[in-house]
């Protein structure tokens, strides 16, 4: 027997989305549009429950119509289960409570959760987090069991919802016309568009209107909100006093503030100046997410967690910060980190709806209205804008590396993902997963952290399961759950004793740093070259530190360290030793370095007669890599460069970049005794020329141009514009300036003394015009030579008037 349905009817009671059930197909693909609080994420679960259980009794009644499914198929006991994703812990553990208590079950029963170190399937619905879903994609592709997936606030564009999506349409693929029941695909958003997400997923759409009440929006501007000062905080602290003064004074004895700040370190500030406030961000205990979200607490402190995906109760009033902190790629630095940006208008306009669920609410925002008219109109996809080395396993690991996203990756970060993951064996050199990348792939951490705890073993679990939960500040002194611990050191043998640093360091190698400025602001240098700051607050415990092991870097004007530990010495087996060599004073250098990254811990000078065949060949290496700039540039070269430079700019690919050419061959000849003086870079600039193309050089960027008098003057190009110099008689009768791949030739006219006496690249209009005020000026200083008064009759040339006449 199958259990009961949901009642639809209780559980909507006065939510807007019960409008939508009539609306809801009974096979998806599925795009549900509704604003926060509408009660989307409560109400269309158990809708999709009580439709699969509808279909497959249905389904399980047609078979048994025939003789042989009454042989082989019997009637499941129920439904197949509806997995619901939500993007935090705290919002999948609110949902279920919810939807149970609605329903009148226990967490568990008909409804339940899974999340990081908390299981609680149901047997009905079950709401995880995306990467909950995706470990369980990748055990289980078919998803056995599961009847449909609905993917929740798919506007806030995380990376692994993004995963999970484009995953689940593939397991909806295979499973159609299976007859142990297809995959219903359901994607739920608050702000979104709508229409490229239902393009994507060849989706019905079915929306519902938000329901507010009014809200009464002031800004409150600070002059340091830029820079994040703790002093813009206690402004946000004082704005958070007023709206509750504010609100008691209107009546609401029992109402709730909402405070919006973008990361811990400024709820702590604002907590400070405000003794009956509670924190609530994806760092806490279960418990204490319970208790910020049940408790009584008349100001609640959070992180954007309280945006959309989660509705903290009895709220009246708002007040946002209007910032965000997000992980961005930098593609200079070559790393990753957290900036804080303003928020977009999208979030700031769901933050301020917090604040009118339950009657006319009041919202403060600490910007200006000019600020926000500034913000980005939405949410910038991680898959964008962060590292993709977690992405890139997932998918390698699903074997769909081609896979279809709602956003094409940027192919510079998702090459540079796939470098790192080959560089630690998760990869091979056709990007197909090895042996190790499956069994990274099943660490629950990102593949650096499972990496690390496949080298250190179970001595680097407390380490791993601190970064695993985003804990900030000096690891050493890390409390991560003690059941995150144990899971970790589950996966993996027992070895030898491992400090924090060096497992932070076995992780993440570019970011061993060492002090180059132990004054109060501690600026250490990273092995990738980024020079980062170490963060107040970790100044008590690390300051001071040679070496640490940077886990977590904010990005910003000046970079900070917010998450390492001490190293005693730097990792030995990350230290290279490589030869250099340089041009100096016309003579080839070399010197022998040590070092870890772009940190050097010794260089010595060395005779190129001393060095061995490998540490030739790194000289040779490290010369060609200064590119053109040492090689002898010949008149000849340099006009050659010229010319390959105007048509790269003008033209792009596949003229070269020059000075990032090989020149292997010349470094070669000079570590082995030739004179630099004895190097032409002429034939080495012509090596590098694409070849058919370069044959058509003299028509697309000629040496010379010739004009009516008969000669031939040099074009230069070295300004980035084709410039001829002639002497102005010498260009009479012409009307148009030629075109050199797009650009018009500059003329210079000149004297018969060469003086410059005109730049034009419109010939026709000086003739007409300019041309009469300089034959005035130079007919008397120069008679001998012909000054006409029509130039457009007169025959160019290079003669005197006397010449001419013979």
């Amino acid at each position: 027997m199958f259990p009961p349905p949901f009642d639809l009817t209780t559980i909507g009671d006065g939510l807007p989305a019960a409008e939508l059930l009539p609306r809801i197909p009974e096979r998806g693909p599925l795009v549900v549009e509704a604003p926060p609080g509408t009660g989307k994420t409560t109400l269309v679960p158990p809708a999709l429950s009580n439709i699969l259980r509808h279909t497959t009794r249905t389904a399980s009644q047609a078979a048994r119509a025939t003789q042989a499914a009454r042989a082989t198929q019997a009637t499941p006991a129920t439904p197949p289960k509806v997995l619901v994703t939500a993007p935090r812990r705290v919002a999948v553990r609110a949902a279920a409570r919810r939807l149970a208590h609605l329903d009148g079950s226990r967490v568990g029963d008909r409804v339940g959760y899974s999340i990081r170190g908390e299981h609680h399937p149901g047997s009905l619905v079950e709401f995880v987090t995306p990467g909950v879903l995706l470990n369980r994609l990748l055990a289980d592709p078919a998803l056995e069991g599961i009847g449909a997936v609905l993917i929740d606030e798919v506007h806030e564009r995380q990376l692994d919802s993004d995963l999970v999506l484009a995953m689940c349409q593939e397991v909806a693929l295979l499973r159609e016309g299976d007859p142990a029941g297809e995959l219903y695909l359901c994607a739920m958003s608050a702000t979104v568009d709508t229409q490229k997400l239902a393009d994507y997923m060849g989706a019905q759409v079915a929306s519902t209107p938000a329901v507010t009440h009014p809200l009464d929006i002031s800004y409150h501007p600070h002059p340091e909100r830029a820079q994040g000062s703790p002093a813009f905080y206690r402004h946000v602290a004082d704005l958070a006093l007023q709206a509750h003064s504010s609100q008691r004074e209107a009546g609401h004895p029992d109402h709730r503030t909402l405070v919006f700040v973008p990361g811990r370190k400024e709820i702590d500030w604002v907590c400070s100046h405000l003794p009956d406030s509670v924190p609530l961000h994806g760092g806490l205990t279960s418990h204490e997410q319970d208790a910020a979200l049940a408790g009584n607490s008349p100001i609640v402190v959070a992180t954007s967690i309280a945006e959309s995906s989660l509705t903290v109760p009895g709220v009246h009033a708002v007040v946002d910060a209007g910032l965000s902190r997000t992980p961005r790629r930098d593609q200079a630095r070559g790393m990753t980190g957290l900036v804080t940006t303003s928020t977009s208008k999208a979030s700031a306009d769901q933050r301020a709806g917090r604040a009118g669920r339950l009657g006319p609410g009041q919202v403060y925002r600490a910007y200006s209205a000019a600020d926000y008219s500034h913000f980005a109109p939405g949410i910038t996809p991680e898959i964008l804008s962060s590292d993709l080395v977690a992405a890139a396993l997932t998918l390698a690991a699903w074997g769909s590396p081609d896979i279809s996203l709602l956003d094409a990756p940027p192919t510079a970060t998702l090459t540079d993902a796939n470098e790192e993951l080959q560089a630690m064996g998760a990869l091979d050199r056709h990007g197909a997963i090895t042996e190790t990348g499956q069994k990274l792939a099943r660490i629950p951490a990102d593949p650096r952290l499972g990496a690390a705890l496949l080298a250190h073993g179970s001595a680097a679990a407390e380490v791993v399961a601190a970064l695993s939960t985003d804990v900030q500040g000096d690891l050493a002194e890390a409390k991560p759950q003690a059941s995150e611990v144990r899971r970790f050191a589950r996966m993996v043998d027992d070895q030898g004793p491992a400090a924090p640093g060096e497992v932070v360091a076995s992780a993440y190698p570019d970011r061993v740093a060492r002090l180059v400025n132990s004054g109060e602001d501690a600026e250490y240098l990273l092995a990738s070259g980024t020079r980062a700051t170490l963060a107040p607050e970790l100044r008590r415990s690390l300051g001071g530190s040679e070496w640490l092991a940077v886990a977590e870097v904010q990005l910003g004007r000046t970079p900070l360290i917010r998450a390492a530990a001490r190293l005693e010495t730097p990792p030995l087996a990350q230290v290279r030793e490589d030869v250099t060599a340089h041009i100096a004073d016309g003579k080839l250098r070399a010197r022998r370095t040590r070092h870890l990254g772009a940190i050097e811990l010794s260089s010595t000078p060395v005779s190129i007669t001393e060095l061995g065949d490998e540490e030739r060949s790194q000289a040779v290496a490290a010369l060609a890599a200064q590119g053109l700039g040492w090689l002898r540039m010949t008149e000849g070269a340099s006009r050659i460069k010229e010319r390959v430079d105007y048509l790269r700019e003008q033209l792009g690919e596949p003229w070269p970049e020059l000075t990032a050419g090989d020149y292997t061959p010349e470094a070669e000849r000079v570590v082995a005794g030739e004179r630099i003086a004895d190097i032409d870079a002429y034939q080495a600039i012509m090596r590098q020329l694409p070849w058919p193309e370069a044959g058509r050089m003299d028509e697309l960027a000629p040496e010379r141009l010739e004009v009516p008098s008969g000669s031939a003057p040099k074009i230069s190009y070295e300004t980035g514009r084709p410039i001829v110099r002639v002497k102005l008689q010498e260009c009479f009768g012409l009307a148009e300036s030629p075109t050199i791949a797009g650009q018009k030739v500059l003329f210079h006219l000149l004297s018969p003394a060469g003086r410059e006496l005109a730049v034009t690249d419109d010939l026709r209009s000086f003739w007409d015009g300019p041309y009469q005020g300089v034959r005035k000026d130079m007919r008397g200083r120069y008679p001998k030579h012909p000054w006409p008064e029509d130039p457009w009759a007169a025959t160019a040339t290079k003669k005197t008037k006397r010449a001419l006449e013979k």
